[in-house]
């Protein structure tokens, strides 16, 4: 898995060259081609009968995947898309979005959500993980509870100073607090943008790369509509924070509250995440981290 992370990530850092904007339809609204830009691969443009209601279609065949990333990026934000994902029997391929930094990829930040595709009638795995400082390795997986085939549903991401929270449906699922003061590494400084790609990982997706991707099921295609950002945004030498949030270090800085969720409901939330849909933990990880030998953070609140 990291060698194929390492690879995307390469091949990616090529792609950013070769940025073509999705339309040039005429500024306006909130619309997908206002924010997104295309990076490579086959796309759809759907635009629906209101001219702000535009959904994006990302495609993979045997000859490449595609991809989309904001036009901006972000020092601490709230990002929220619907994503449909692909149908039927999906195995071997991952759609995913990340807010990811656009420095040196040694010291690079990111946050994902992999959506691994399945045989059909499996449930899709949403395979999370953090890097900070170029340093990752914290992955936890959950089972979904619905079919994300079916219907748009919606994935969100709120990164402030103090945590990390992860959503579907506004559902708390995984938190990442900051524990830079214990010596954990946590994304502070570097600003990010989101990507969403649709690539092939049949080596690692499904059962651990044990059924790999039917082709004969290509061209395989997730759709993505209702992206949303409320963040800080670069302006000259400083940061201007959208309505909901205030500059870096201070005010409610994107916070759960600011999602409708007060702490003891995102307490209960991620503790009906963790018991129901939890598959995989890094922190319960023994054979990955013998003698109990577990990262700093597992054992910090």
């Amino acid at each position: 898995m990291a060698a194929a992370r390492a690879h995307l990530l390469a091949f990616l850092s090529v792609l950013t060259t070769m940025v073509v904007a999705l339309s040039s339809l005429a500024a306006g609204g909130g619309r997908m081609t206002d924010q997104l830009d295309i990076l490579w691969g086959p796309t759809q443009l759907l635009n629906g009968s209101n001219g702000d209601d535009q959904t994006i279609g990302l495609s993979l065949d045997r000859v490449m995947g595609s991809g989309f990333r904001s036009k901006t990026s972000y020092l601490f934000a709230r990002i929220d898309i619907e994503i449909k994902l692909v149908p039927g029997n999906s195995a071997g391929t991952v759609t995913t979005v990340y807010l990811m930094s656009e420095k040196q990829w040694k010291t690079h930040d990111e946050i994902d959500l992999e959506f691994l595709g399945n045989l059909t009638g499996q449930p899709y795995i949403l395979h999370t993980n953090i890097f900070a400082n170029g340093s990752g390795g914290r992955e936890v997986q959950y089972r979904l509870w619905f079919d994300p085939t079916l219907d748009f549903h919606t994935y969100s991401i709120i990164w402030n100073s103090d945590e990390i929270l992860i959503l579907v449906d506004n559902k708390a699922i995984r938190r990442f607090r900051n524990h830079w003061d214990a010596g954990v590494p946590f994304p502070v400084y570097q600003p990010m943008r989101l990507n969403g790609v649709l690539w092939d990982a049949d080596d690692w997706a499904t059962q651990g790369g044990r059924v790999k991707t039917d082709w004969s099921q290509a061209p395989f295609t997730a759709y993505f509509r209702n992206y949303r950002a409320n963040g800080c945004e670069p302006s000259g030498f400083a940061w201007v924070c959208g309505q909901q949030g205030a500059a870096p270090g201070g005010g409610d800085r994107f916070d759960g509250g600011a999602a409708g969720l007060d702490d003891m409901k995102q307490q209960e939330q991620l503790r009906e995440a963790q018991d129901r849909y939890m598959i995989y933990n890094y922190c319960t990880d023994s054979k990955r981290f013998p003698g109990g030998g577990f990262p700093t953070e597992c054992g910090l609140a």
